[in-house]
């Protein structure tokens, strides 16, 4: 992952470990002192979250201290690898679009980072500046060219 998508994941973990955590324990007291608890959605609500929140931590724990992180700064720029930065012109419209490709966890395609296990992060995976790579969207048929590698 990037030091970016490293930085994000522990960003979170701390909020739901500061924040989140605190705050369903308290929710958890407050429906409790409400009595019969067979009967209490409150409390059911809240250790339903509860649940999530501690899978989420643990995960995000596993992912944070296995984390492969790789620096961007030094990526090649022959061809498309995780990491790089890639400059797509939409033959059909002319339009250009610019992405990062970057790992699941990281993947925000309103800030122009997309996963390389998308339909369009995996064709351009290896591609050189100037090869063509089609991708079928629900909308049909995409053809981009690989203008460049930035």
């Amino acid at each position: 992952m990037t030091r970016q998508g490293h930085e994000a994941l522990k960003i979170e973990l701390e909020r739901l470990k500061r924040e989140e955590r605190p705050a369903n324990i308290r929710a958890i007291e407050e429906a409790r002192a409400h009595g019969d608890l067979s009967e209490n959605a409150e409390f059911a609500a809240a250790k339903d979250r509860q649940s999530f929140l501690e899978g989420r931590i643990a995960e995000l724990e596993y992912k944070v201290a296995n984390a492969d992180i790789i620096d961007t700064r030094n990526l090649p720029k022959e061809k498309a690898v995780f990491g790089s930065r890639v400059v797509l012109e939409n033959v059909e419209t002319g339009e250009d679009v610019e992405y990062q490709l970057v790992g699941p966890d990281e993947s925000n395609i309103n800030a122009g980072r997309i996963s390389i296990s998308s339909p369009l992060g995996s064709a351009i995976i290896g591609k050189k500046p100037g090869d063509e790579l089609t991708i079928q969207v629900p909308g049909g048929r995409r053809i981009y060219e690989l203008v460049d590698i930035l």
